[in-house]
């Protein structure tokens, strides 16, 4: 079987929108753990590009099975980080880089089971978090008979290319070892964002989101923590999810941000949580919103990226003239309740309001 999609939901022949849910589809759904080999090919790769996976990886590893990545490294490009490289190691994985500026272009991912059945994708998304969730990317997803047909063999492609004259490293957890002068740093910098960052995430928001904000102090319905809940596409919008609570990779993966709640006139430090073994949603912390009254069931959360770890929340209530037409920025939907959301480039967003 060969599927094609070009994506974030642009074109599909099969179910997968995206390479994120291909490689679900590969790994997870396809794959019993521990069977076998998990082959990972990138030139580039960060932190949150791996964030839905580390667990199912780490499980692989655990119960048998290898898990052989190789990706771009480079002392002056910012091809792959220190931070997804140590996360693969923790996971068992073995790291390889390829030091030789942006030679490594090919982005391959894919499985062999001891039983010989292969999968793979071919696809121009990298391991990061905008390669596998909003980029715009094609992807090829060929199953066991059509490579089979065309006599492709991950071991015979994994040989070839570690028989190159390429320089090699095998990453270590040492860290004294000379790969980790490969990588960058993930660690969020003060410089400003790049024009393609500059980007406000649009979520039209459901009575979840706003059950505690409309309650009155000592109401039940305020009980709990007081989030918003976004898509699960939101890896490349927020810094790497670094922090891990004390189950590791099976419970959940957060960072910190700074969050200047312009409607209330306040900044706090709030928690972004992707739920990476319940429903694999991330979570936004609004804590400051509860019983303030400030949003309903219909409203639109503004969240404007100003710097790595730097939002902007605004709320556009339903009566507010700009409403409209930030609306239609907000075409995709999130579970079966109405909930919707999309992003806009924030020149075009500050010029709406």
């Amino acid at each position: 079987m060969i599927s094609f999609s070009v994506h974030p939901g642009v074109y599909q022949t099969s179910v997968e929108t995206g390479l994120r849910n291909i490689l679900e589809d590969m790994w997870i759904r396809s794959l019993r753990r521990g069977d076998g080999t998990i082959f990972i090919i990138s030139g580039f790769a960060n932190y949150n590009g791996g964030a839905r996976f580390y667990k199912i990886l780490k499980e692989h590893t655990e119960n048998g099975g290898r898990v052989v990545a190789i990706l771009g490294g480079s002392a002056s490009q910012r091809l792959s980080s220190k931070q997804v490289v140590h996360a693969l190691l923790e996971c068992g994985a073995e790291v390889f880089l390829i030091n030789r500026k942006r030679i490594l272009h090919a982005k391959c991912y894919g499985f062999l089971t001891e039983n010989g059945e292969q999968s793979a994708v071919i696809t121009s998304g990298n391991f990061t978090a905008p390669g596998l969730s909003q980029n715009i990317e094609a992807s090829v997803y060929l199953k066991n008979q059509a490579l089979s047909d065309s006599s492709f063999s991950w071991c015979d492609l994994v040989n070839k290319m570690f028989d190159q004259n390429w320089q090699y490293y095998q990453c270590l957890i040492d860290p004294l070892s000379p790969h980790w002068n490969l990588l960058y740093d993930e660690t969020p910098q003060s410089y400003a964002l790049d024009e393609v960052d500059q980007e406000t995430l649009i979520v039209k928001l459901v009575p979840t989101d706003t059950n505690r904000i409309l309650a009155n102090p000592g109401d039940i319905s305020g009980r709990g923590s007081q989030y918003f809940w976004l898509s699960k596409d939101c890896f490349d919008f927020f810094p790497p999810l670094t922090i891990r609570n004390q189950r590791g990779w099976k419970g959940t993966l957060s960072a910190f941000i700074n969050l200047n709640y312009v409607d209330l006139g306040i900044s706090d430090q709030v928690r972004i949580t992707f739920e990476a073994e319940n429903n694999l949603d991330f979570r936004l912390g609004t804590g400051r919103l509860r019983y303030t009254k400030m949003a309903e069931p219909g409203d639109l959360a503004c969240i404007t990226r100003i710097s790595e770890d730097s939002y902007e929340l605004r709320i556009i209530r339903q009566n507010n003239p700009a409403y409209q037409r930030l609306d239609l920025f907000a075409p995709n939907f999130i579970g079966s309740r109405g909930k919707r959301y999309g992003y806009i480039d924030s020149q075009q967003f500050f010029s709406i309001l």
